[in-house]
This record gives C-alpha cells, structure tokens and sequence, in this order.
C-alpha cells in the first residue's frame, strides 16, 4: 500500500516547488530566427538582442537567417514551430501588418493568428536620398523637377512592396508627381546603382545608407516619418513628412518586434517579454541603435503589443491597397 500511495503522488511532484525547478524555462538555447539575409538592419538588431539576452535567461540565443518572400519564410517557421517558447522571431511591420495585403494568395500564414505577440523592441523611419552629383539639394526641388519632367526621376527601392516602395509611392501621390519605381532584389544592388548614377534617388532604412551620407556621396532629402530624426548625427536638419507634405498624413515607420508561435504558455511569454524588455530600457542597447536611425521601443504587456498590431494592420492594409502592389 506504501509503494501503491508513492506512485499515485509522483505526477504531484512536479507540480511541487522541485518539480517547478526541473520544468524551469528556457531549459535550452533559444532560437532566435531572423526572416532575412545576414547583415541588413533587422540582423543587426535580432544579433544585438540575442548577446544581451543570454546572462538575463541563462541561454544562449542562436540567431537562425530564413530569409525569401519578403520575410514570410521565416516567420513561418516560426509560426510552425514547437510551441514550447524557445523558437521566436524577430519580426517587422511589413511581416506583421503589410505581407498579407501583398501576398494574398500566397501568404503562409496569418501573422494575428498564428504568431504570438511579445514585444516591439525598435522603431525607426526610412531616408530618402539621392546621388550628390544630382542638382537637387531639396526635397522640394526633387519635386518640381519631377513635376516638370514626369515618369524621368526614377526611385530605386530594395523590392516591390517593401517600405521604401510603399512610402514613395504615398509620397508621389500626395505631391502630385510621377516618379518611375525601380525595383530591385533587395537594398544592395539599389544602392549599388544609386552610387553609380543608374538611378536618381531612393528610400530606405538609416543603417544602409547612413555610411554613404556621412562620407558625401548620398545627399539626404527628408525622412518618410512625421517628424525629423533628431537622436541621428546628420540628420537633424533633414525635415519630414509633417514639414513637406503637411496635409498627407505620412508617418513612415519600420518597427521590429518579437513574436513566438501562437500556442506558447502565457507564463513562457511573460518571461520572454520580461528579458526583452529589459535589454531594451538599457541605455546599452539605446546608444548601440541610435546611430543606426532606429529607437528602442517596448510595450508593457504582450497584449498591449497585440492591441497595437491589430491597429497597424489597418494602416498597413490603406498603404498596400493605395499602392496598388501585389507580390502574388
């Protein structure tokens, strides 16, 4: 009877402060997967966050590149994944509120349903540039010259239906110019063709072109957010959407966030969201960001992510359809 009464209290004994122990998350590296190639600015931020997460959980963080579909590939892993909390992804505006509206034959999954919010954890806005050799030293005159001359300026953007071809397709509908869009397999071989006079001007994140304005060959234009960019060296007398285009309501915002497969316990979000969070308040992880163009950014609950998503959604959706881009 002895041995019959221990038997029946050993599933209890998990639930016991022991038993808490041994089921203790993370129990292994966490996987973090970045949905695009090495090197761009979500990367860097998915690798500045992994390093910081580690002393915090007691893990390693693995960062894993699935890039292809505009994101959408990877982020499907994730979607797939065991829903245990140790695979998450590094996520982006354009993942969460914009692919469905572009993809919408083809999209994998469904970011709301299928991907538990975390947390943001950056935010910044794209720059639009152009080749120093050109005449224009304003956005302004970039404008009247494209009045003048419609269909001639030409914009490179790292893909269709990327933030930098949706921002300037709102901004050439607000200022009544035709701007021919160039799109290219991602922001490289733009810039490469920016730099060689193939193309007149683009927008795209800060990381990528900051370098090329600080040493001349870029000259920067505007931002494609509301309000000038003042916490970026060079920038603060680069005027926005707000000053140009006051009546467009343009406040072009790329966001990264963290999301982990729909299904994980609460308590595994609430970890997660607790060391994310607390990487992000660091004024470590504020100066390492800052002069790449982004901010850190968190919200208080997973939930107060997931409220704010649901919003971005149709914000992103008014952006696609206006567009008129489609990647099916």
């Amino acid at each position: 009877m002895r041995r019959r009464n221990l038997l029946l209290a050993a599933p209890a004994l998990a639930l016991a402060p022991g038993g808490a122990r041994a089921q203790a998350f993370p129990s292994r590296p966490i996987r973090v997967v970045v949905p695009f190639a090495p090197g761009g600015a979500v990367d860097i931020t998915a690798r500045l966050l992994g390093e910081r997460l580690q002393p915090i959980l007691g893990q390693t963080a693995i960062i894993e590149n699935r890039g292809g579909a505009g994101g959408n590939l990877g982020a499907d892993v994730v979607a797939k994944a065991e829903k245990d909390g140790h695979t998450i992804a590094v996520t982006t505006a354009t993942i969460m509120a914009a692919n469905k509206f572009l993809y919408r034959r083809s999209m994998p999954f469904d970011p709301v349903r299928d991907l538990a919010p975390v947390t943001r954890v950056s935010t910044g806005t794209v720059l639009l540039v152009v080749n120093s050799s050109r005449p224009w030293r304003h956005f302004n005159d970039l404008i009247e010259h494209a009045r003048r001359n419609p269909g001639a300026v030409t914009m490179g953007s790292s893909g269709t239906g990327t933030v930098s071809h949706l921002t300037i397709s709102a901004v050439a509908r607000a200022a009544g110019v035709d701007i021919t869009h160039v799109p290219y397999r991602g922001g490289g071989p733009a810039i490469s063709d920016l730099l060689g006079g193939t193309i007149d001007m683009m927008f795209d994140v800060m990381p990528a072109l900051m370098p090329h304005v600080r040493e001349g060959r870029f000259r920067a234009l505007a931002v494609g957010s509301a309000d000038r960019v003042d916490y970026v060296p060079g920038l603060e007398n680069v005027p926005g959407m707000r000053e140009l285009l006051p009546q467009s309501g343009i406040d072009s915002q790329s966001w990264y966030a963290v999301n982990a497969p729909a299904g994980v316990p609460e308590d595994r979000i609430a970890t997660l969201h607790r060391a994310i969070v607390q990487v992000v308040r660091t004024d470590d992880f504020r100066s390492r960001l800052e002069p790449l163009g982004f901010k850190p950014i968190w919200d208080e609950t997973p939930a107060a992510y997931g409220a704010y998503l649901r919003e971005q959604e149709r914000v992103w959706q008014a952006i696609v359809e206006a567009s008129g881009a489609t990647l099916d």
